[in-house]
This record gives C-alpha cells, structure tokens and sequence, in this order.
C-alpha cells in the first residue's frame, strides 16, 4: 500500500517506457520486490528470481510477473539514490503518524562483507609485505634450480622448466603489482579494492574483513529504521556525531535521547557540546 501511493516518478524512477522498444517492469514491481527480498533476509537476485517464479507471495506481490536476476540487479545499481529517498518517504509517513514521538534512538554500527575477496584488497603494508614474499619465493626457486643442474639431466631439465615458469609468473605479478602501488599513491585512504572499488578492509571481531559499516539509528520503540548511512570507517568512533544529527533532523524533534554502546565513547565529549541531545553510554 505504501508504494502503491508513492508518487514514484518524483522520487527519480523512470515510469514512463520509451516509444520504441518493449516496455520494461514497472519500478513499483521490483521495488516491492526488493523490499521483499530485505525483510526476508534475501540479498541474491539469482535467489530472487527463483522466488519470484516459485513463492506464492511474491506471485501475489508481483501480480505473477518474474523478472529475471540481471534486471533485479541492474535496478539496484542503477537506482540507489531513489531507494534512499524512498527511505525517507517511509520516516516521513512514520513521522505524519506520530511513530517517532519519544524521540529516542538507539545508534550502533554493523560490519557488512563485500563482494571483493581480500586478496583483490590491497594496501600498502599489503603491497609491501606481498612484494617481499615474491622477492623470496625468487630466490628460493633459483637457488632449486642451481641444484637441480648437478642431476641427471632428464631430471634436471623437466624441474628446471617448472620452476622457470614458476619465476616467470612471479614476474608478471610484480609488474601487476608495480602498477597498483602507482595507484596506491592517488588512492586518499591508502586502500585499493579491485571488484567492488568502495569497499574497505576492516577489522570485525579480531577478523579482518572487506566490506562496509553500516551505521543505523532505531527508534527504540517501534524498532523503525530512522536513519542510516554507509560508511568505509573501520572504527564507530567518529560516526556518532553525524548519525545523531541525520536522526534529530529525520525524528523533527528540538531534543533527542540517544543511547549507544562503548564503541562511540571517545566522540561523547564532542557529541554533547555541540547540540542539544542526551547521549547514555550503557554499562558491557
């Protein structure tokens, strides 16, 4: 009911088709569908069309139509910054009904894992480190060859070609990784991510991951999604500040509660100088 009242060619999404051509799915279908797919924890569009064509109430949501992964995918790319706005259609709508009247959050930060393998993740220690595993594997292959020329020579030769393929490819990769250091340099954070260029790696429990921090503020009430940002910051430690006010501004209220974990501490001082909201760091 929600997007069917939406006016959706407001918001950025192209509802009218092209005169030539066949028309494509209408946004409100696959923003239903991407909807869908976030309330039952379904982030896959190759696990989202098998549903669309198998789920009896994605059939009912979708009126039966089932669009295929490249397309669900295509309208998440392509579309983002009108799903935010959608987001805060839905704060507003939540805002008319008095939802938020407490004025209280709560604001936390989650570690997402990205697309990008870490071994497609390159920083400089990373780069350095790397280069100097190579340089050894070299030396170690060379030396094998030496004392692979004093026996037999049928031997001798087969292990002597294997390891040079071996030294051979080694080179490749330091040229590859000459050229990404020259990149290193232009990169501002020092990071570079081949697959997916935004995500970052960070620490996540004592584990380092690639991904994104999704910094979240809740209604702590109603369990409503306020705000939410997405963030390369490893660390909550100077997320709390811009959180708090994207939450007071959303909420519309002069004042607000927020309470949060120990992970935002070293902003609390700053925090409460600057506007006029309550922040409660709970006990572990």
């Amino acid at each position: 009911m929600f997007i069917d009242d939406l006016d959706l060619s407001g918001l950025g999404f192209k509802t009218t088709p092209e005169l030539t051509g066949r028309p494509g799915y209408h946004p409100a279908t696959l923003l239903k569908l991407y909807i869908y797919g976030y309330f039952n924890r379904i982030q896959s569009s190759r696990r989202l069309e098998r549903e669309a064509q198998r789920n009896i109430e994605l059939m009912w949501l979708t009126q039966r139509l089932a669009p295929d992964f490249k397309t669900i995918a295509d309208y998440r790319k392509n579309n983002g910054k009108d799903v935010r706005l959608v987001c805060r259609e839905f704060v507003m709508l939540c805002r008319k009904l008095d939802l938020f009247a407490d004025a209280f959050v709560a604001i936390d930060g989650s570690k997402f894992k990205a697309v990008n393998n870490r071994d497609r993740n390159f920083t400089k220690a990373k780069m350095k480190r790397r280069l100097q595993e190579i340089d050894q594997s070299i030396e170690r292959y060379l030396g094998q060859i030496a004392s692979a020329d004093r026996r037999e020579l049928n031997v001798a030769k087969a292990k002597t070609q294997r390891l040079e393929d071996k030294i051979a490819a080694l080179k490749k990769e330091i040229v590859k990784l000459k050229k990404l250091e020259v990149r290193l340099l232009d990169a501002p954070d020092g990071q570079i991510s081949l697959t997916d260029p935004d995500a970052r790696s960070m620490n996540s429990r004592g584990n380092g991951i690639v991904g994104y921090n999704v910094q979240t503020a809740v209604d702590a009430k109603h369990y409503l999604i306020v705000a939410h940002e997405v963030t390369n910051h490893g660390s909550d430690r100077q997320q709390l500040f811009r959180m708090a006010i994207q939450a007071k501004t959303a909420v519309g209220s002069e004042t607000l509660d927020v309470v949060v974990d120990r992970g935002c501490n070293s902003t609390r001082e700053h925090f409460l100088r600057k506007i006029s909201i309550r922040c409660a760091i709970p006990r572990a």
